[in-house]
């Protein structure tokens, strides 16, 4: 996996799936949700859109006692478990949705 600054430093990475093909990911955000962290991306095509507003969620940790490394994501295989997670990412847009809304 690799992360990359891209245009206006949006966040991406690079993921490698199991049919050997790679795709670019906006990072949508991190979340926690139980005391577990998750990611949410946005895969995007080879003009780096996304026009189907798909969004992939993985679990996410990082290594603490090493900084420089790269962080794991792994596969939500609990339908229950990734029920929460896009609840809760239902809820992380809720919020972003309002604070566009608020004049500052």
């Amino acid at each position: 996996m690799e992360m990359e600054h891209e245009k206006e430093e949006e966040m991406t990475v690079t993921l490698e799936l199991d049919d050997g093909t790679s795709v670019t990911c906006a990072i949508v955000t991190i979340l926690t949700v139980n005391e577990q962290d998750y990611i949410a991306l946005l895969p995007l095509d080879e003009n780096d859109e996304n026009k189907n507003g798909e969004v992939w969620f993985y679990r996410y940790c990082e290594d603490e006692d090493d900084v420089n490394s790269d962080p794991e994501l792994s596969y939500i295989e609990d339908d229950d478990e990734y029920e929460l997670v896009a609840d809760a990412f239902d809820e992380f847009l809720d919020n972003e949705e309002f604070d566009e809304l608020m004049p500052e």
